[in-house]
């Protein structure tokens, strides 16, 4: 049985990552994951996601997104292909809503470029988008679109590159702690001396091996041809968008135009379901909801639906990050489940995952991500 320093369970935003992060530190990594990455079956697919700074969600992700895009134009030289598109992005809600206070909060705390538009100004800049008098837009400058299928293909081969086993259409079926770890899959058997488990949705379905306190959810997402110019909505003119459109924080986004049509969705509020038992097929009813939210606010991107998929959130009980090691092996590390708002993070939270490995203490705070901020979990005893 071939032995490896570190095996990663899942290979999508964060294992890719994490993969190549390892394989550049000179570690024996073996990789796994159930599919052939990038793939539609997960979380990490769909053509788009957003990159933003001023983070609404909490001052803390920002020395996380501060790392990433550092990375991001890192894996763009190596990989020799674009990555990260640069839209700006426009918060849009009441000026002391969640979304627009948040992001205004992170900016002050943290230093960043943005700037504050009324209405008017927003809708004279950006015709597409037509707030109403009492909502306010906050831009931020470097936000921006992330291409995720282009992203985990370059983390992926530039990991096979640097020396990372990559094991596709090969699902882990448990692992068992000794003297080392020995992962079994459909396979075969494999010893690895550190596991890092970053395997989404499933991760709720018991792969961890221990209990977590994870949700998983069905969310849909939408492409509209635009109802007047397409240049309205190139992301030289269009940025990406989070629109609160009701209190507490009810968000729908959506991204310009990358040649597929204008993507737009409704952040959460997805139905419950689990990674094998989602239904992968839209219905009317759903883009019909969609469509009455952009009516009176996104009016020029509501034009002929052209295609819709299906993605799933997998949610921790208040949306933060889940990043700790195993209660029942502290060399099993458990990462991410992210809540629908992790892939920007991919490629710094992958820097945190190979501290961990090496027993090294990470440079980013990953304290307020542990299991500990939850309800005591079944433990049993812990190796050394």
């Amino acid at each position: 049985m071939t032995t490896y320093d570190v095996g990663i369970v899942g290979l999508g935003a964060m294992g890719s990552m994490t993969a190549l992060e390892l394989a550049r530190r000179g570690q024996r990594v073996v990789g796994f994951d159930r599919f052939r990455p990038p793939h539609k079956l997960g979380s990490s697919h769909g053509k788009s996601r957003i990159i933003r700074e001023a983070y609404f969600e909490h001052p803390q992700y920002v020395p996380f997104v501060k790392r990433a895009y550092l990375q991001w134009a890192r894996l763009e030289r190596e990989s020799g292909r674009t990555l990260l598109i640069p839209t700006g992005g426009l918060m849009i809600g009441p000026p002391d809503g969640v979304l627009v206070s948040g992001a205004r909060r992170s900016a002050e705390e943290h230093g960043l470029e943005y700037e504050v538009l009324p209405a008017p100004e927003v809708r004279r800049r950006f015709p597409v988008f037509a707030p109403a008098d009492h909502e306010v837009g906050l831009l931020e400058p470097r936000a921006g679109v992330l291409l995720p299928e282009s992203c985990i293909e370059s983390a992926l081969a530039l990991a096979r590159e640097a020396g990372a086993t990559l094991c596709f259409d090969e699902p882990v079926t448990g692992w068992t702690a000794a003297e080392s770890i020995t992962v079994s899959t459909a396979r075969g058997s494999y010893e690895v001396g550190r596991l890092i488990v970053t395997a989404g949705a499933w991760m709720a379905g018991g792969l961890a091996q221990t209990p977590l306190p994870l949700t998983v959810a069905r969310q849909t997402l939408f492409w509209f041809d635009p109802v007047g110019p397409r240049s309205m909505v190139e992301p030289s003119a269009m940025p990406i968008f989070l629109w609160e459109w009701a209190e507490g924080g009810r968000c729908f986004y959506g991204f310009p135009d990358l040649g597929e049509g204008v993507k737009v969705a409704i952040h959460h509020e997805g139905e419950p379901t689990t990674a094998d038992t989602v239904r992968r097929e839209t219905d009317a009813e759903e883009s019909g909801r969609l469509r009455g939210l952009m009516a009176s606010r996104t009016p020029a991107l509501n034009g002929t639906l052209r295609n819709a998929v299906v993605c799933l959130y997998t949610n921790t009980p208040d949306g933060d990050f889940l990043i700790d090691r195993s209660p029942n092996d502290r060399r099993v590390i458990l990462a991410s489940p992210c809540s629908g708002h992790g892939f920007k993070f991919a490629p710094a939270i992958a820097e945190v995952l190979a501290d961990l490995a090496l027993d090294r203490e990470p440079a980013l705070d990953v304290s307020p991500f542990t299991l500990a901020r939850f309800p005591a979990q079944p433990r049993a005893i812990i190796r050394s």
